[in-house]
């Protein structure tokens, strides 16, 4: 029986692939304090050799029914985010969080020049006008991230190796992404769960 051509090239193929390039599939649940599956947080991996920035992605947190959508906005560090109003009300946007400090004054529409998030951690939204409106935009040094499902788990492809984990959630009590190591075995799939520190 004469087996196809392209299942007689795959081993040769990937006898000239390292283990680290092969992705691997990866699931992470995140747990509070108190062991219960936190949905919503934010999981990055940061993967060893790889770009931190990128100088070209770009996002969108808007403003509709005078409240900040998404709620949660996560982006790789370097990406530029527009601020659109749907409403017909203007808004006063602001973060006074170490990592970006900025201002965008009474305004409707989208304003002209979207604001660079150019350095890790965790941005508070607010808006002058009506208090009751906040978001955050979380800023990771990757782009391998996601939010946990109703279980508290995202899954991820990696590559084996040293990798970095980051883990945020809305319940911190501080603005800082909470990090450990993370290895990957060249071996098959694996699993992490993260218990966090608030």
């Amino acid at each position: 029986m004469r087996r196809p051509a392209l299942l007689l090239l795959l081993p040769s193929l990937l006898a000239g692939v390292s283990p680290a390039a092969l992705a691997l599939p990866w699931s992470i649940q995140v747990r509070n304090a108190g062991g219960q599956p936190l949905a919503d947080a934010v999981v990055a991996v940061e993967l060893s050799g790889k770009p931190l920035k990128t100088s070209s992605a770009k996002a969108d947190m808007g403003q509709r029914d005078k409240q900040f959508t998404p709620q949660l906005l996560v982006v790789q560090t370097g990406t530029a985010v527009n601020f659109p109003n749907f409403d017909t009300v203007r808004h006063h946007v602001y973060s006074f969080s170490p990592i970006k400090v900025f201002e965008t004054k009474l305004y409707s529409g989208t304003p002209s020049e979207p604001i660079v998030f150019d350095k890790p951690g965790v941005a508070t939204l607010g808006c002058n006008i009506h208090d009751r409106m906040s978001a955050h935009i979380v800023v990771v040094d990757t782009p391998m991230f996601g939010r946990t499902d109703a279980t508290g788990t995202v899954r991820f492809d990696l590559p084996a190796g040293e990798h970095q984990l980051k883990v945020w959630h809305a319940s911190f009590k501080r603005d800082q992404l909470q990090a450990q190591p993370l290895k990957v075995e060249a071996a098959g799939g694996g699993q992490s769960v993260v218990t966090t520190g608030d």
